[in-house]
């Protein structure tokens, strides 16, 4: 009776163990499903309230609904990351009221020219087009650029010709125009100075008394764990000698690594491209051994205003923590958080 009592409590001891092993197992697989998230931008400038009309500022906070609501919609049924960033930045794209797609500013030659680019965080993979006048949705084009061709980045017709080729859908450009882009650039002719989207002092938009638009971006976290991020964007108003800021630069921008974090930036270009913004804010994560939280004020509150500059970011860490960093008045924002709580803002 003694052995047999010995026995089964072994017996029962063992399969306590092996219930608790596989528990261990399983639990980190559970987690890691639940964690998904994203965030979005439409540009970050001096946007007031006192300058916004209540009908204008209910549109914005709609279309940022929406974009962040159908990103959020693919990650929920179990989509990758590069697809909710692509169809979240096309909605956005697609109005008027953001200065990327069917928003863009004009040049001084009266054109809409279009930027754009896209990262995956676990291959590294990017794709990045500028100054094309085609394309309707220039972020599908930098995701081709990445998926199909060997290379990272396209300019101009060279890039046109490969969107043609490979059934990226082209509009004729008078698509982009719209009466309210036109009138900012014949404001800006009016002032005989070239007006920077995100300069509050170079830049007056007539939907809204001193307002800088700008870029538009998305950031996600999937379920299986892969950030991806992209930006898009139409540029200066009244650019010429075809400028490009740090939309499409992979690293200014854009940038994702599942090993840190995904950041699509909006501000004032020339000097997100000198401070390498998106990459400085991982390269602090990964060597200084820092937050997330902390790298991006670093980054927006110390480097980039210390060098003239202003403008902001959105970012996701690789533990679905969600930061929106910015050093002006106000960024067109939205993000669906791993607990599934939404927020849209646009002041500070």
């Amino acid at each position: 009776m003694k052995f047999l009592s010995t026995r089964f409590l072994a017996g029962l001891f063992l399969a306590l163990l092996s219930c608790n092993n596989k528990e261990n197992q399983i639990k980190p697989q559970v987690d890691a499903v639940e964690k998904f998230c994203i965030v979005i931008h439409g540009g970050a400038g001096t946007i007031l309230k006192e300058n916004m009309t209540d009908s204008l500022e209910a549109e914005y906070n709609r279309v940022l609904d929406l974009a962040v609501s159908k990103g959020y919609e693919i990650l929920k049924n179990g989509g990758n990351s590069l697809d909710a960033v692509t169809q979240t930045i096309m909605i956005l794209e697609d109005s008027p009221l953001f200065n990327a797609g069917k928003g863009a500013v004009f040049t001084n030659e009266g054109k809409n020219e279009l930027d754009a680019s896209i990262m995956d965080g676990k291959s590294k993979a990017a794709g990045a087009v500028a100054s094309v006048t085609k394309v309707k949705n220039p972020i599908t084009l930098a995701r081709a650029i990445m998926e199909v061709s060997e290379h990272v980045m396209m300019v101009g017709p060279g890039a046109e010709k490969f969107a043609e080729q490979n059934g990226v859908e082209l509009v004729d450009p008078n698509y982009f125009y719209t009466v309210k882009r036109w009138e900012g650039l014949e404001k800006a002719k009016d002032r005989e100075k070239t007006e920077l989207d995100h300069a509050a002092a170079m830049h007056y938009d007539p939907m809204i008394k001193d307002q800088k638009f700008g870029t538009v971006g998305c950031v996600a976290l999937d379920k299986n764990g892969n950030i991806a991020a992209g930006t898009s964007t139409g540029g200066m108003t009244n650019k010429r000698y075809g400028r490009v800021g740090d939309a499409p630069i992979i690293g200014a921008g854009t940038y994702a690594d599942n090993a840190t974090c995904g950041v699509s930036a909006t501000g004032w270009g020339e000097f997100f491209i000198r401070n390498v913004v998106a990459y400085d804010i991982s390269a602090q994560m990964q060597y200084k051994k820092v937050s997330l939280a902390e790298a991006a004020k670093e980054t927006i509150q110390k480097k980039v205003p210390e060098m003239g500059g202003d403008g902001g970011i959105i970012a996701i860490d690789k533990d679905g923590n969600i930061i929106m960093e910015f050093n002006t008045a106000g960024m067109y924002r939205a993000s669906i958080d791993k607990s599934g709580i939404k927020t849209i803002a646009i002041y500070k």
